[in-house]
């Protein structure tokens, strides 16, 4: 277990949890998905990447495999054991500052729907200040009813992916979601705190960091390329 964990967050099942509540076991055996394509499709081939809570690499190794040059951030050192061919850096994305500009840098897995409106904009001003002049930031979003539409799964490779519950929290903006990873072999569980984003405010907190959306990338809206504000 960590010293510490994220206030609202938790996670169970063997192994190691870290302060957001994932579990690595799980993230070492979830497949990339459709991430690393929606992600070469949207920044110029071998691009220079950071890549923003990369986790066990799941979204890194295929990255790296297509070309780019991939430096993957985390908070969690049991995660970042797993990451192989990139450079890795242990640290919050908050408080990063590697004094460094990258041709993208890659904001995925929610983190911009945090509950603590001030976390989430520090996430997004290490975005905008780890970002080159004519470089993008790419975001991971929420679907629009994702809050509501509970209980819900999806396969993931052999793992069933469920929602369990989403519950009012203190905030009326932010819900207490609870998610189950099931493998034939076992559960883990994670408990995380996320905030409900309209597309108007999410381009407003982007503003508030000096960035501005260019596109979005998905027929859902999922995934949005954002230019910095000069």
């Amino acid at each position: 277990m960590n010293e510490w964990t994220r206030e609202g967050h938790g996670g169970t099942g063997a192994g190691a949890i870290t302060p957001d509540g994932c579990a690595v076991e799980v993230y070492t055996r979830l497949p990339a998905g459709d991430e690393p394509e929606v992600v070469a499709s949207a920044v110029p081939a071998g691009a220079s990447l950071l890549e923003l809570g990369c986790g066990a690499g799941r979204v890194t190794h295929p990255l790296l495999e297509r070309g780019f040059a991939v430096t993957a951030v985390d908070e969690s050192p049991e995660m970042l054991a797993h990451v192989r061919g990139a450079r890795t850096v242990h640290s919050s994305i908050e408080t990063l500052d590697l004094g460094e500009r990258f041709d993208a840098v890659l904001l995925a897995s929610f983190l911009v729907h945090a509950g603590d409106v001030r976390v989430r904009d520090a996430l997004l001003r290490a975005c905008r200040r780890h970002v080159a002049d004519d470089g993008c930031v790419l975001v991971q979003r929420e679907g629009e009813d994702w809050h509501e539409r509970v209980p819900r799964e999806r396969r993931a490779g052999d793992a069933l992916i469920r929602i369990v519950s989403a519950e009012p929290d203190s905030d009326p903006e932010v819900s207490s979601v609870r998610c189950e990873y099931t493998f034939p072999d076992g559960t883990w569980t994670q408990t995380f705190r996320s905030r409900r984003l309209s597309g108007e405010e999410f381009e407003r907190a982007l503003a508030g960091a000096g960035l501005a959306v260019d596109a979005y990338l998905t027929e859902d809206r999922t995934w949005v390329r954002a230019l910095p504000v000069r």
